[in-house]
């Protein structure tokens, strides 16, 4: 039963003071699944879908930066998403495209792509990389995209970087196989200097991780939501919050 909007909003401020600051992420991950399904649900072309997502995307930046989250990470197309039909993965190009046009004018966060940005469309590369330095030398919130992302990828990647520095040091490859440790190949994942996410939140009702940040996520708390993202309301993501906060992390222990 949807909640008259006076009721609402007294729902949302009481779960936003049951929350305490210290308990917040630092680092939230995100997997924005399920536009496709509103979009049939909706009787709406995939692309309509898309955005929605989209527009519910700059609404979650806004409510990450009001609670002082310090870094997102969205998941928007995987490797495996970039064999849909091209009628379908350019209307999703599209949408990205219009998406970090309007992140890159706003200045309101630091954008980095993540991701096999060499397969990308040559004009979704071009324009990751302008959105990214564009934005800089923006303060405080700091958003990942992920495109064409692949979490196996991004060890693959890790790894064959860190052994072609080794490499060009003169290192031998035994004696980089025997110093070699985890902290190593973290400092070669597309989000080295990062905190790792503290919370991994999956919309649309899948429980699964689908190799998003693989790595990171080693001990990262997760959350996941029925409501399809274009759904996906601040309560909701309060709720995820609240979850998190009441838990108790053993990192592995």
């Amino acid at each position: 039963m949807k909640l008259p909007k006076p009721l609402y909003a007294i729902y949302e401020r009481r779960l936003v003071s049951s929350i305490t600051p210290e308990r917040l992420p630092r680092h939230v991950g995100v997997m924005v699944d399920g536009n496709r399904r509103w979009a049939k649900l909706m009787g709406e072309p995939t692309k309509h879908g898309h955005q929605k997502g989209a527009e519910r995307i700059v609404e979650f930046l806004g409510w990450c930066r009001e609670l002082g989250i310090d870094v997102v990470t969205l998941y928007m197309l995987s490797t495996e998403n970039l064999k849909r039909p091209a009628s379908e993965l350019g209307d999703l190009m599209s949408v990205i495209d219009d998406l970090l046009q309007q992140l890159g004018e706003s200045g309101t966060a630091r954008i980095q792509p993540m991701g096999a940005l060499e397969l990308l469309p040559e004009a979704l590369y071009q324009n990751l990389e302008r959105v990214a330095e564009q934005t800089a030398g923006a303060q405080g919130l700091h958003v990942n995209i992920a495109v064409g992302y692949g979490g196996r990828q991004e060890i693959v990647d890790a790894v064959r970087e860190l052994l072609e520095d080794r490499a060009d040091q003169g290192r031998d490859i035994r004696e980089i196989a025997r110093s070699l440790g985890a902290d190593d190949i973290s400092a070669y994942l597309y989000t080295r200097g990062q905190p790792d996410p503290d919370l991994v939140i999956r919309t649309s009702g899948e429980q699964r991780l689908s190799g998003f940040m693989m790595w990171q996520s080693a001990y990262s708390e997760f959350y996941f939501c029925e409501a399809l993202w274009p759904d996906f309301r601040r309560v909701d993501f309060l709720r995820a919050l609240r979850d998190f906060a009441s838990r108790q992390r053993r990192f592995g222990s």
